[in-house]
């Protein structure tokens, strides 16, 4: 039975239909997009072959219809048994040893196809086409089969199957006419009545009636719209505008698929899209005269075939001045030559260009512009894009064979969408899929090449085990042998899963996130996990870092939590921080633990000093210089920066410096994410967390009056009022719409003596990690610590001072001894305190 016959009586007529399209069934008028129409270029004999291996796979139960069900079936029918037999392999023999490896199971209902499966019937495809037939048929089937060396049927086959060559053009023995009647490819007569355009452009019709092209889904309403102007009586030529990778050209190929399928107007019916190659127009055209010849014989024979031609022309912005000379040249560019032809409605041509370039080249010249009517093609939602990935599924676990998990393809797109800012769907969610697949390929025929190195070994071991038994020497050879057995143990198994070649090896979401991992330098971890864990646990991490600042730990992380929980603004900054306080007390040393905790390295923090940018001038640093000024190719520094890296913390250091028309630029970036820098490209801050720091107020937290928390509500009045001498100078200083915009103003308080010792613990860590890693432990005593608090205690300086004092009496201290030889690797030292000075003594005195 065929799956010509399906319908209500034929069970596999509906997984015919659902992986293979709708020509199984003949339920809908065309093809649903999403799905590789094998079933309407098949011979009944291929269909009947389909259809055995199904039902094969089923009554076996097994859920995937894989190359071994394939061959199986294929050694049940002719020419293929007999291809098999003239190989020098026993037809019967083979499909034994199929039956034995397959083994059995309960029948199941529903199966899908292998991505090896999917592989050998798309290579099928190409095979029948470049052999000039007119349908893929059994022996296109068997000789992709054995094409794929990493496929189980491939491993079976003999290689000898593949020098079988039937004669070009020749039609196979299992014909008797196509699948829907009517050829679905040919070979080319040779006698087209365009030799032109076939040169310089490619046929997207015969493309698609030969499914070499992509199925396009989700960009109907832009494809009627292109009919509609395609079908007007003059300046009949639509521009499809969009951002790169939106799909533009989807739209053309879509066009082309469906004036294949009939599915247009009468008017469009058997018109063929041609995409001409401007570029190979104007190659070669050296002297005067010469683009202009070839050109207009070009347009000349569009002319001639216009009610059955639509060309196609792909980044339209190039025809201006192409074949121009340049500028002054007196050749006539192309752009002016089609201009007649346009107006009039000589020709139908689709434009593609992006939104920029429309804009500085098209929109320029009017005489152009007026003749083209441009059809908007917007970036799709990430709901759309992810219809648009599973209509591409098959393809690329064909090329891959690999299994796309339906959660990969989700977070395809929303991890593109989230970290790849500055490319646009479905392009860059269709490039990590593919980047995984070959990933996950890759990684596959890694493991298949350690199973070659365990056979080599194998052979070896064999060789000297002869070897040892001819030269008599048999306590060598039961050693050999012994070792032999252990590699034979070893390798059984990872040559049944080598041979196993249809093993479904799944593309995950891990996958996908390692991807762009390795694109954003962002770790997997934080793409991976659950980030509300991670999140409710940063105020932990923080406070492990930063001593005494609890409020102002604690206003960090509910900003970050705002932001995260997807209650703030997906159009702002991650958070926007303006840390106030005096030197020393933490507040850089928060912003590191913040790029730390949310970025996975300290390294992610950027970091500008505004005292570099107290000058009018220096402004045009942060942008770039405006067009015409010194300096204009430069990139500015705050936005390219940024640019390169958009997931990090920035840190704009000592932020009461820098002019007031900085604070303007910052306007933006906190209202609305994004800043334009001088070359007109928009840059993303939406993925940034924004930390300002400033002394502004600071003596107002230093030296003055006791420590909150005494005096019940006087204490409270005196923190109110201590906070308001904070911000006074603050709102003297910056304009209202500027604090406005901040999350979060925070403020930092001076470090007390017993917050000064769990500093000078963590600043001891430091030193301990380093001695480490020179073989070396070293212990400070309560006392060694407490003189250290002592000796660098300066509250106006903050944790500073005492940086420098442990670098002076312990740091130094260490070297000299390191360096002298006094502290030998594996040495225990302990520091005391002995006669009022720090003492470096082994642990056991």
């Amino acid at each position: 039975m065929g799956p010509e016959q399906s319908g209500q009586d034929d069970p596999l007529g509906d997984f015919l239909a659902r992986f293979f399209g709708a020509g199984a069934s003949g339920r809908q008028r065309r093809p649903d997009p999403r799905y590789y129409d094998f079933v309407r270029m098949m011979s009944e004999p291929a269909r009947g072959l389909l259809s055995y291996a199904a039902s094969d796979a089923a009554q076996h139960g097994k859920p995937d219809l894989a190359t071994d069900h394939l061959l199986r079936a294929a050694l049940t029918m002719e020419p293929t048994r007999s291809m098999v037999a003239q190989s020098g392999t026993d037809p019967d023999a083979l499909a034994a040893e199929i039956d034995r490896q397959a083994g059995e199971g309960p029948p199941v209902q529903s199966i899908a196809v292998s991505p090896a499966a999917k592989r050998a019937l798309i290579d099928a495809h190409e095979i029948a086409r470049n052999r000039g037939a007119s349908y893929i048929g059994p022996e296109h089937i068997l000789l992709a089969l054995a094409a794929n060396r990493d496929s189980t049927a491939g491993h079976l086959l003999n290689t000898s199957l593949l020098d079988q060559q039937s004669p070009p053009g020749a039609r196979p023995e299992s014909g008797g006419g196509t699948a829907g009647g009517e050829p679905v490819f040919r070979q080319s007569s040779g006698t087209s009545g365009t030799p032109q355009l076939d040169q310089y452009g490619q046929d997207l019709t015969k493309a698609a009636r030969e499914g070499r092209i992509d199925p396009v889904i989700g960009r109907d309403a832009e494809i009627e719209q292109t009919v509609e102007v395609l079908a007007r009586r003059i300046k009949n030529n639509p521009v499809l505008i969009g951002e790169a990778g939106v799909g533009k050209t989807a739209v053309v190929e879509g066009l082309a698929q469906r004036i294949a399928d009939g599915d247009v107007p009468d008017s469009l019916l058997g018109y063929r899209v041609v995409q001409v190659d401007f570029s190979g127009v104007v190659a070669g055209t050296r002297y005067r005269g010469d683009f202009e010849e070839r050109l207009g014989g070009l347009i000349d024979e569009i002319r001639a075939h216009s009610d059955e031609l639509v060309v196609f022309i792909d980044e339209l912005h190039t025809v201006v001045g192409a074949g121009g000379g340049g500028e002054g040249g007196s050749s006539m560019d192309a752009s002016n030559m089609l201009k007649p032809a346009l107006a009039r409605g000589e020709l139908h041509v689709v434009g593609a260009t992006t939104m920029e370039e429309h804009r500085r080249y098209i929109e320029k010249d009017a005489a152009l512009a007026r003749r083209f009517q441009p059809v908007l093609v917007a970036e799709p939602s990430p709901e759309d894009a992810v219809e648009i990935l599973r209509g591409l599924r098959d393809r690329y676990e064909a090329h891959h064979q690999v299994r796309y998990t339906d959660e990969a393809l989700v977070a395809a797109v929303e991890l593109s969408d989230r970290y790849l800012t500055g490319r646009y769907l479905p392009d860059k969610a269709i490039d990590l899929l593919d980047q995984a697949g070959a990933r996950v390929r890759l990684r596959n025929a890694t493991r298949g090449s350690d199973v070659r190195a365990l056979e080599r070994e194998r052979e070896q071991l064999r060789r000297d085990k002869d070897q040892a038994v001819a030269a008599e020497d048999y306590e060598r050879a039961r050693e050999l042998r012994d070792r032999l057995t252990e590699l034979e143990r070893r390798l059984g198994p990872a040559e049944d899963e080598s041979r196993s070649g249809d093993r479904i090896t799944e593309v995950a979401v891990t996958d996908i996130a390692d991807v762009v991992s390795r694109q954003t330098g962002i770790p997997v971890s934080n793409l991976t996990q659950e980030e509300k864990d991670r999140l409710l646990g940063l105020e932990e991490h923080l406070h492990q870092r930063v001593v005494g600042q609890d409020e102002a730990v604690s206003a960090v992380a509910d900003a970050v939590l705002r932001s995260r929980s997807g209650l703030a603004s997906a159009d702002r900054p991650v958070g926007s921080f303006l840390f106030l306080g005096p030197t020393g007390v933490g507040k850089t040393e928060l912003a590191r633990a913040l790029a730390e905790a949310l970025f996975g390295s300290e390294d992610r923090m950027l970091r500008l000093d505004m005292s570099e940018y107290q000058e009018r001038h220096t402004v045009s640093r942060l942008v770039g210089a405006p067009p015409g000024y010194v300096g204009h190719e430069e990139a500015g520094q705050l936005t390219e920066t940024v640019r390169r890296n958009p997931y990090s913390l920035l840190l704009l250091d000592e932020i009461e410096k820098a002019h007031p028309d900085v604070f303007n630029l910052l306007l933006q970036v906190l209202d609305d994410g994004r800043l334009t820098d001088a070359q007109g490209r928009t840059v993303d801050f939406t993925n940034t967390v924004i930390v300002m720091t400033s002394n502004l107020g600071s003596e107002a937290l230093t030296g003055r009056g006791r420590a909150p928390g005494f005096g019940g509500g006087d204490a409270e009045a005196a923190e109110e009022e201590r906070r308001e001498r904070v911000l006074r100078p603050l709102r003297e200083q910056f304009r209202p719409e500027f604090l406005n915009r901040i999350d979060e103003i925070v403020i930092f308080r001076q470090l007390s003596s017993e917050q000064l010792w769990q500093v000078t613990d963590l600043m001891l860590d430091e030193t301990r990690r380093r001695v480490h890693a020179q073989d070396v432990e070293i212990d400070f005593s309560p006392a060694a610590v407490e003189w250290l608090v002592e000796q660098g205690y300066q509250p106006e300086y903050g944790a500073r001072p005492l940086r420098r004092t442990i670098q002076r009496e312990v740091d130094n201290q260490l070297s000299r001894m390191l360096l002298s030889g006094d502290l030998a690797q594996h040495s225990h030292l302990r520091v005391d305190v002995q006669n009022g000075r720090l003492a470096f003594l082994p642990a056991d005195a």
